[in-house]
C-alpha cells in the first residue's frame, strides 16, 4: 500500500503544526518520521490514520483518495507508545479483541481466530503468554502484543508513535532490532514516529527529518547522515562542531582550507559560511598544514572503546566554544595528549552550509 501526501497543511487554533507537506511512502516501506517535540510528526501519523483531518491537501492510498475518510475505512493498525492493552482481557482476547468486534457478516469464525490469535503470537515469539494478562507482562512484551493486536485486522498500512519511548535503553534496542526483522517478514506499509536518531537509522529504510512543520530532508538513513540537506538536519543527526568563514568566488574559506559552496545555499561571493564537522572527522595534528584552526587539549576521557577529547579554541571562533574529538582508542595510542597540548584540527569531511 503506498502512501502520497500532497499540499497538507494544519492548524490547531493559531498553531501552523503542519506546513505543505508532501510526501511519497512507497509500498512495503518502513518509514521513520524524526524531528524534536512539536515538529509536526505526530500530527502528520495521525492524519495519515485518519484520526485528524488536514485544512488543505490530500492523502492518497495506493492511488485512491482517502481525506475524508473514518479511520476505520482506511485499513490501518495502530500502535501507541503506551500499549493501550485491554488490563481485564488475557493476552489472548487482547489480540483477538479487533476481529471478535467485527460485524458479523465479516467476523471470522471462533476457530479461524483461534489459529489467527496464535500465529501471531507465534509470529511475535510470545505464544506462551496467551492465558496471561497484561500486568503480569514486561514492557517489552506489552508493546509486541500491542503490534500482534494491530496486525490481526491485517491492516494495509502500520502505523507507530513512538512505540518503544515509554521502554528502557536495553529493551528499546532489541525491540528495534526485532521490529527490523518483523517488518522484512510480513513488508507491510510501516510509518513510525520517533525523536531518537539511533532508533530512525537502525530501523527505517527511509528517513523523514522534520522541523516546524516542514520536512527538511527525505532519504535513506546514510544518506540523510552522510549528505544533510541543511543545517539542521546536520546537527539534529549527532553532534556537531562549528566553524565560520566567508564565500569567495565559489569556494567557502575556513581557516586554511578551502570546499566549494553549495550552489543554491544563498552562498554568493562575501556571504558567511559555516562549516559543520562531526567530533569523528577530525584529526589532531602538529603541524598547521591542512588545519582549520589550532587550540589546546582541555580535557581526555575515555568512553569504552573511544577516547573524548575537549579543545579549547585560540584565535579566531572561540565564540563557537570547545572542540569536540572522537579517536578510537587505537588511533589516540598512537599520538597520545596530554592535558594542554597544543595541536591542530585537521578535518576529514567538510560540510558547508550558509552561516551567519
Amino acid at each position: 500500500m503506498s502512501i502520497i501526501i500532497e499540499n497538507v497543511n494544519k492548524h490547531f487554533g493559531g498553531f501552523h503544526a503542519l506546513q505543505d507537506v508532501d510526501l511519497n511512502i512507497p509500498t512495503g516501506e518502513l518509514v521513520a518520521l524524526l524531528g524534536p517535540s512539536g515538529c509536526g510528526k505526530t500530527s502528520l501519523l495521525r492524519i495519515i490514520a485518519g484520526l485528524e483531518r488536514p485544512d488543505t491537501g490530500s492523502i492518497r492510498f495506493n492511488g485512491e483518495d482517502a481525506t475524508r475518510q473514518h479511520v476505520r475505512e482506511r485499513g490501518v493498525g495502530f500502535v501507541f507508545q503506551h500499549y493501550a492493552l485491554f488490563h481485564h482481557m488475557t493476552v489472548f482476547d487482547n489480540v483477538a479483541f479487533g476481529l471478535t468486534v467485527r460485524p458479523k457478516a465479516e467476523r471470522p469464525g471462533k476457530e479461524e481466530i483461534r489459529e489467527k490469535v496464535r500465529e501471531l503470537l507465534r509470529l511475535v515469539q510470545l505464544e506462551f503468554v496467551a492465558d496471561r494478562y497484561p500486568n503480569q507482562l514486561s514492557g517489552g512484551q506489552r508493546q509486541r502484543i500491542a503490534l500482534a493486536r494491530a496486525l490481526a485486522v491485517e491492516p494495509k498500512v502500520l502505523l507507530l508513535d513512538e512505540p518503544f519511548g515509554a521502554l528502557d535503553a536495553n529493551v528499546r534496542k532489541e525491540l528495534r532490532r526485532w521490529l527490523r526483522r518483523l517488518h522484512d517478514e510480513i513488508h507491510v506499509t510501516s510509518v513510525f514516529v520517533t525523536h531518537d536518531q539511533e532508533e530512525a537509522m537502525e530501523v527505517s529504510s527511509q528517513i523523514v527529518v522534520m522541523n516546524k512543520g516542514r520536512i527538511e530532508q527525505v532519504g535513506a538513513p546514510d544518506e540523510v547522515y552522510e549528505r544533510p540537506a541543511t543545517a539542521f538536519v546536520s546537527r539534529f543527526l549527532g553532534s556537531v562542531n562549528l566553524f565560520h568563514g566567508r564565500v569567495h568566488s565559489g569556494w567557502a574559506h575556513i581557516g586554511d582550507l578551502k570546499a566549494p559552496a553549495p550552489e543554491g545555499a544563498g552562498l554568493v561571493s562575501g556571504a558567511a559560511a559555516v562549516v559543520h564537522l562531526r567530533p569523528h572527522e577530525i584529526d589532531l595534528a602538529t603541524e598547521p598544514a591542512g588545519s582549520i584552526g589550532v587550540a589546546r587539549v582541555s580535557s581526555i576521557l575515555t568512553v569504552g572503546p573511544m577516547i573524548r577529547i575537549e579543545l579549547e579554541r585560540e584565535g579566531e571562533g572561540r565564540e563557537d566554544g570547545p572542540v569536540e574529538v572522537e579517536l578510537t582508542r587505537e588511533r589516540y595510542l598512537q599520538a597520545p595528549l596530554a592535558l594542554g597540548d597544543r595541536v591542530f584540527i585537521r578535518p576529514r569531511n567538510l560540510r558547508v552550509f550558509a552561516g551567519t
